[in-house]
């Protein structure tokens, strides 16, 4: 498309004021200081936060944000997760055994100090509600210097070093990278003839949150169904967030009950034990599939977060995917910018591409895997999972090794996801 170029030139352009754009911005600003500019667009800053959704925090996630200053704002409205156990049974069956457990502390990876061999832990995950971080983190990036505008991306012409970027207020900006962390359905990723391969899974989500009368003592459960998983992740309190996995047909269904049917759903899947229960945030749906995007850059541009791909919640991991990408790619720019390289140029963008890609299919592949081998009415298919469950129940390394994967520090792991500087 053809921009007038007369836009103030700044270093970045990030499309998307999420988790994901904002965490990016400060953790840059922070490395290079003033000189570095940054601008974040979204019309999501002139809107109230979201209420209703609640997200796992994994230990290298929360890593991230302390290193950038912003868990130490929140901390006190995240919940650990202390231990999580997995059950496996149909929906009318009276008892729901328990396959697999798991401990909610990893060991940290921290060396030890002036002698001292003890080992420190830490929660494997938090869970805490997303309006508390995302508040914090646009504290955060204006506190740093961070330009936010009200305003979407609608598209970007490439001009030599630079890549001229037009706003909806219609106004450019000329940038020498730009992000995109404007979500699954990333109007930059289209711009940038970017293709995503994946499907659709059939199912939706159903997230809402739930009071209940008794203390969930942090634990969290999966709960596989014919249907998909139900997820009880516990948040500060006398609540926990639900992850509720169904049909699209059945999810719009459900959604769309009165308040007294919606309950009794509820209730069937939930259980009792926690003592009475009630649905006390606003309830939704979304749709559910793998997309992953065919390259993660182009030329001066790089996706993070959903616009470069999009799991199944499953394993709670679509968040901390994006985190990763951002810890990725806010090194390589860093370093670049450190060494008086051009921070859009393609060993940069190809630095990050190759640090993210075989982590991102590994997880798109996993998540994939696992929903279809538990969301299906196969009795065969449930005995064989059952039995592997048992199996890995009584393997505490590979248990260990699952939940520090789940955590995010293992493998190649950037400075940020450590609790390091840039």
């Amino acid at each position: 498309m053809a921009i007038e170029r007369r836009g103030e030139r700044i270093d970045l352009v990030i499309g998307g004021g999420g988790f994901a754009g904002l965490a990016l911005a400060i953790a840059l600003r922070q490395a290079l200081g003033d000189p570095f500019k940054v601008l974040v667009a979204d019309p999501a800053f002139a809107k109230n936060a979201d209420q209703g959704r609640a997200s796992a925090i994994a230990a290298a996630a929360r890593r991230l944000f302390e290193t950038i200053g912003i868990w130490c704002e929140v901390e006190g409205e995240a919940q650990p997760i202390l231990d999580m156990v997995v059950t496996d049974s149909k929906l009318a069956d009276v008892m729901r055994p328990t396959y697999l457990t798991f401990a909610g502390e990893i060991a940290s990876d921290s060396r030890p100090k002036h002698g001292d061999a003890s080992v420190t832990h830490e929660p494997f995950a938090h869970m805490i509600e997303n309006h508390h971080v995302i508040d914090a983190l646009i504290r955060r990036a204006k506190a740093c210097g961070v330009e936010l505008s009200a305003e979407s991306v609608t598209g970007f012409e490439i001009n030599g070093e630079r890549a001229d970027v037009a706003l909806s207020g219609g106004g450019t900006r000329s940038a020498r990278l730009l992000v995109a962390a404007d979500g699954a359905r990333s109007r930059i990723r289209e711009a940038a003839d970017i293709e995503s391969f994946g499907w659709e899974y059939g199912q939706s989500g159903i997230v809402t949150t739930v009071a209940h009368e008794r203390e969930h003592h942090g634990r969290a459960e999966e709960h596989f169904l014919p249907a998909g998983p139900f997820a009880i992740l516990p948040l500060k309190g006398k609540r926990s967030s639900i992850v509720w996995t169904e049909k699209a047909s059945e999810a719009a269904r459900i959604v769309a009950l009165p308040d007294a049917q919606f309950h009794d759903e509820l209730e069937q899947r939930f259980g009792l034990k926690l003592g009475e229960i009630e649905a006390v945030g606003p309830r939704k749906a979304f749709p559910l599939g793998l997309s992953v995007a065919r390259t993660f850059i182009a030329e001066r541009v790089a996706l993070v977060g959903d616009a470069a791909h999009v799991i199944h919640p499953i394993a709670g991991q679509g968040l901390n995917l994006g985190l990763r990408d951002v810890a990725a790619l806010a090194e390589a720019v860093a370093d670049a910018a450190r060494l008086g390289c051009d921070i859009g140029g393609p060993e940069v963008l190809k630095r990050y591409e190759r640090w993210r890609r075989f982590d991102t299919m590994m997880m798109g592949v996993t998540t994939d895997g696992l929903n279809r081998l538990f969301s299906n009415r196969s009795d065969a298919l449930r005995i064989v999972r059952d039995v592997g469950l048992g199996l890995v129940e009584r393997m505490p390394r590979m248990k260990e090794f699952f939940i520090r994967e789940a955590a995010g520090i293992t493998g190649e792991v950037p400075k940020l996801l450590r609790g390091e500087a840039l």
